[in-house]
């Protein structure tokens, strides 16, 4: 086993793909579960990379996620003080943008050439953005195990001690421990098997022995080891994460892999690629108040209960109800009677009303409302853009309100529409706005018309975000009606 020097960097690296559509209707494609507040005030990709923030033990954190989300990421990064446009990458940013989902071998593939330029003896901490660790000291000893594991050219996974028979989980047998001057030190344990999720009673089993682990999904590898390994089991994943970082390109604070050489990558996760094949894989057990966050009744199960076992969040009550998870979004009241078990989620335009054993099951229904061409799916009513969101207020034949918010020192597109016009009233802050050749200056309560067809752009020039309304009219109102000229985003 070769060893990694002691004072090799560890470098984190935050997985955000994925969907949540197990959480919907709070879940959605344009905006999931790892960009909400589920389980405190912040984010769970904020959570995330708060709990590897500490520079005398880790490097900045290196984001791999859909492009789709990266001004998202971007913005949530800030607000927890985590620059994203210091280079990474030749050129680019810390955040490095995914045409297409290769699945995990491929992003830690990235990360591992990423980071083999800067330091080739580094090791990689790859974690999940919507992961919630509830003891995070126990999570930080866990990865001086699997850190000290790594040093002698191990290939550490993380495996969470099972409270529960759970089926929806994969499993990890833990085999001998590794106490050899070169093996590490007690706390890693080779890797016996890994094991499909189970039927119940096979979990149960698991329970009982105490030598099976929840597989986490997370990971310290050395860099050189994990490059090497993929080598061995599957050189048409790294060939084409070779090329799709040799074709990239900066764009903003990001680095844009080549479309076409990262979509010829196999999908294949790193268990199903290394893990399960190499004879340098160890598991490190730990207990750190850990769950993925994969459906409602897990939000439940870590929620703080009420005397009848009840999680309420929001203007929400449960009455003569027992055992019920209910959500209340954007203000409207909830109110459940005589329920048991039941998972009730409310938001804007959605509300979800489940038994809480079928909370795993939401997926087909979201499916067949995709198949609907519903947007309830896809979009919240607030939609996220570079400059700060929007929100439709109310919809009518020939018009459409909305509320816009602009972030301090952020400006729209300069921009046109053939079918529209638009009457912006500022609510509250400063807006600047371009009509035609003319600059306009507008303050609290005060308003301007554009006409359809004529050249504008909105900014914020102040301090605090600008709040005002939008009221559209004419004979096409859809989001793809529109010209830009020029775009602070480099949007086409």
């Amino acid at each position: 086993m070769t060893n990694t020097p002691q004072n090799a960097r560890i470098f984190p690296v935050i997985l955000s793909g994925g969907s949540g559509v197990r959480l919907w209707p709070m879940s959605r494609e344009q905006y999931p579960k790892q960009f909400l507040p589920l389980c405190s005030e912040r984010s769970m990709l904020q959570e995330t990379a708060l709990r590897v923030a500490d520079p005398a033990r880790f490097a900045p954190p290196l984001v791999v996620c859909n492009q789709e989300h990266r001004f998202v990421i971007a913005e949530q990064m800030r607000q927890i003080g985590q620059q994203t446009g210091q280079g990474a990458v030749s050129g680019g940013g810390r955040i490095v943008l995914e045409p297409v989902g290769r699945n995990t071998a491929a992003a830690a593939a990235i990360a591992a050439l990423i980071v083999a330029e800067q330091d080739p003896d580094g090791r990689l901490l790859l974690l999940p953005a919507d992961h919630v660790i509830q003891d995070p000291t126990a999570f930080l000893e866990a990865v001086s195990v699997a850190a000290r594991a790594a040093d002698a050219g191990w290939l550490a996974t993380f495996g969470i001690v099972p409270t529960a028979p759970e089926t929806g989980y994969g499993y990890i047998r833990r085999g001998l421990p590794l106490d050899g001057p070169l093996d590490g030190q007690e706390g890693a344990y080779r890797v016996a098997a890994f094991v499909e999720k189970p039927p119940r009673a096979e979990a149960e089993r698991y329970l009982a022995e105490g030598n099976v682990f929840w597989n986490s999904g997370m990971f310290l590898l050395p860099v050189r080891r994990y490059l090497e390994e993929l080598e061995r089991w599957e050189p048409a994943v790294l060939a084409a994460c070779r090329a799709a970082l040799a074709g990239g390109r900066a764009d903003l604070d990001f680095f844009r892999l080549e479309e076409e050489a990262f979509a010829a990558a196999p999908s294949i996760s790193i268990d199903n690629a290394v893990m399960e094949r190499t004879d340098a894989a160890v598991v490190v057990p730990c207990a750190i108040g850990w769950t993925d966050v994969g459906a409602w009744s897990a939000l439940w199960e870590i929620g703080a209960k009420d005397g009848e076992g009840n999680v309420c969040h929001g203007d929400a009550i449960a009455w003569d109800s027992r055992g019920c998870y209910v959500r209340s979004e954007d203000g409207a009241l909830v109110a459940l009677l005589g329920m048991e078990d039941a998972v009730v989620v409310a938001t804007e335009d959605a509300v979800l009303v489940a038994a809480k054993d079928r909370a795993q099951d939401i997926k087909p229904l979201v499916e067949h409302l995709k198949a609907q061409g519903r947007d309830e799916p896809r979009q919240h009513r607030r939609v996220h853009r570079p400059w700060g969101y929007y929100q439709s207020l109310h919809a009518g034949d020939r018009f459409q309100v909305k509320r816009l918010t602009v972030s301090p020192g952020a400006r729209l597109s300069l921009q046109k529409h053939f079918h529209r016009a638009e009457h912006w009233v500022v609510v509250n802050g400063t807006a600047l706005v371009t009509r035609g050749e003319e600059q306009i200056l507008l303050r609290e309560n005060e308003s301007v018309y554009i006409p359809l067809g004529t050249l504008h752009r909105l900014e914020n020039p102040g301090k605090v975000p600008l709040n005002l309304i939008e009221v559209q009219s004419g004979a096409y109102l859809g989001e793809d009606d529109i010209v830009r000229v020029d775009d602070h985003y480099g949007r086409p």
